[in-house]
C-alpha cells in the first residue's frame, strides 16, 4: 500500500510541476498539440489496437458481460473517431483568457479572466476513449491530468496516453501534463482520492458504486458525475411512431452507455395503443420487458420489483410503467432518476412545458432521444463527464467546465484608506 502510495504521489507531483507549463503555453501550442496526438493516434493505430484485442481477450476469459465488452472495444472506426474529436477540440473556441474588464473610480482596472483549474484527477472505468477525452480536454484547457483508468483497459489506456505523451513532448511541453497510473486496484483509486494539496480536483466517471466511492472518501474537491438512470415519458398526445423510434434508439444503440433508458413511463390513455408496438419493437432487438401489474394486463414480460426503479441496467433491460397523467410521471422521475437524462414525447406544448421545468435533471429533452446527452452532440468537441450535481458545472463538463476564475487587478499606486 505504502508503495503504491508513494508511486501515485510522484505522478501527482509531477503533473503539478509540469501544469504551469501548459496553463502558460498559447492556445495555438495547445492546438499544436492537439493536431500531433490526433496524428499520432492513426501512425499508432496498430499499436492501440493491439493493446486493445489484449484487453478484450482477458476480459472474455474474466467473463465481463457483452454489454461492457461492447465499452471496451476499439475498432479502427472507433479509433478514427477519438482522432476526430481531437481536431474537434482544436476548432473549439480557447476556454483559457480574458473574460470582463471593469475601471473602478479610483482608475483601478479589474480584469476577470478564465483560468485552469490546475491538476485534474480522473477515475473511470472500462471505456478506453474516455483516457483520450479526457487528455484532449485538459490539454485544450490547460489543466494537467493524471488518470486511472479500470482494469479492464489498462492496455489500451497506457497505448492512448503514452500517445499524448508523446505529442506533449512533440511540441516542448512537459510528458508529465498527462499521466496514467498503472494500479488498477482499490489502493491505486484511494492514493489518488488522497492527494488534496497535489490534486486541484476529481472527477469520477462510471458506475453509481465508483462514484459514491470517490464521492464518501475523496479528500481531494470532487466534480460529481452520475450514473445514467435515465427515463422516457410517453404522454398521451404523442405520436406513436416517434415514441417507438425513440424509445429504440434510446435503449438498443448502444444500452451500456450512461444515456441510454432504463425507464419507459406511459400515460394511461396511450398505453393500450402504444405499448404492443414497443414491445414488438424492443423485444425484436433482444431487450427484456420488467412490467407493472397494469403493463402485465396489456403485454407479456417479466414483473418489476422496486429495485427495477432503481436499477442502471447498462444492458437490453428495460421497466416499464403505467402512469395515470404528466404529474405522475414527474413524481416518479424525480423520485428514481440520478439526475442524468429525461425525455417526453408529446405534441402538448403546456406538458412539455410542465416537464421541462419540473423534471430536476441535468438534459431534459421533448422529443428527442436521451442518447444525444454527449459533448460532441452538444457541439463541446468532447467531455470529461456528465455532471449530476448543481454546483460549478453541470450536464456534460467540457472546456468551460475545467476553468475557474481569477481576478488581474492593475493600477498606478492605490491604496486603500
Amino acid at each position: 500500500m505504502n508503495e503504491i502510495y508513494d508511486q501515485v504521489k510522484a505522478l501527482c507531483q509531477g503533473a503539478k510541476f509540469a501544469a504551469p507549463a501548459l496553463a502558460g503555453a498559447t492556445g495555438e501550442v495547445r492546438n499544436n498539440v492537439l493536431a500531433a496526438f490526433a496524428a499520432l493516434l492513426r501512425q499508432n493505430a496498430e499499436k492501440i489496437l493491439t493493446a486493445n484485442e489484449a484487453d478484450m481477450a482477458a476480459a472474455r476469459e474474466s467473463g465481463l458481460s457483452a454489454a461492457m465488452m461492447d465499452r471496451l472495444l476499439l475498432t479502427p472506426a472507433r479509433l478514427e473517431d477519438i482522432a476526430c474529436a481531437m481536431e474537434a477540440l482544436v476548432m473549439q473556441e480557447d476556454p483559457i483568457g480574458l473574460g470582463t474588464v471593469r475601471t473602478r473610480p479610483n482608475g483601478m482596472e479589474i480584469k476577470r479572466v478564465r483560468v485552469p483549474l490546475g491538476v485534474v484527477g480522473v477515475i473511470f472505468e472500462s471505456r478506453p476513449n474516455v483516457s483520450a477525452d479526457i487528455a484532449g480536454l485538459c490539454i485544450k484547457s490547460g489543466n494537467a491530468a493524471v488518470l486511472r483508468g479500470g482494469k479492464e483497459a489498462i492496455r489500451s489506456n497506457t497505448a492512448i496516453v503514452e500517445t499524448a505523451r508523446a505529442a506533449l513532448t512533440g511540441q516542448g511541453l512537459p510528458a508529465d501534463c498527462v499521466s496514467l497510473i498503472p494500479f488498477t486496484d482499490r489502493a491505486g483509486a484511494q492514493a489518488l482520492m488522497d492527494m488534496r494539496g497535489l490534486v486541484d480536483v476529481l472527477i469520477p466517471r462510471g458506475g453509481k458504486g465508483l462514484i459514491q466511492n470517490v464521492v464518501e472518501n475523496a479528500k481531494v474537491p470532487v466534480i460529481e458525475t452520475g450514473a445514467g438512470n435515465c427515463h422516457l415519458y410517453i404522454h398521451r398526445d404523442a405520436d406513436m411512431d416517434m415514441a417507438v423510434s425513440i424509445a429504440v434508439n434510446a435503449k438498443t444503440s448502444r444500452p451500456s452507455v450512461c444515456n441510454a433508458i432504463e425507464t419507459i413511463l406511459v400515460h394511461q390513455d396511450i398505453a393500450p395503443a402504444v405499448l404492443p408496438r414497443l414491445q414488438q419493437a424492443l423485444e425484436s432487438r433482444g431487450v427484456e420487458l420488467r412490467c407493472c401489474p397494469r403493463t402485465l394486463a396489456i403485454i407479456k414480460g417479466a414483473a418489476a420489483g422496486e429495485s427495477d426503479w432503481t436499477t442502471e441496467y447498462d444492458d437490453l433491460i428495460v421497466a416499464v410503467k403505467i402512469v395515470d397523467f404528466l404529474e405522475e410521471a414527474v413524481a416518479h422521475i424525480n423520485r428514481y432518476s440520478t439526475g442524468h437524462s429525461e425525455t417526453i414525447v408529446t405534441r402538448d406544448t403546456a406538458a412539455a412545458s410542465y416537464f421541462t421545468g419540473a423534471i430536476d435533471s441535468a438534459c431534459v429533452y421533448v422529443n428527442v432521444s436521451t442518447r444525444f446527452t454527449d459533448g460532441g452532440c452538444f457541439g463541446l468537441g468532447a467531455e470529461v463527464g456528465i455532471a449530476t450535481q448543481k454546483l460549478h458545472a453541470r450536464g456534460p463538463l467540457g472546456l468551460a467546465a475545467l476553468t475557474t476564475e481569477k481576478y488581474i487587478i492593475s493600477g498606478n499606486g492605490q491604496i486603500r484608506t
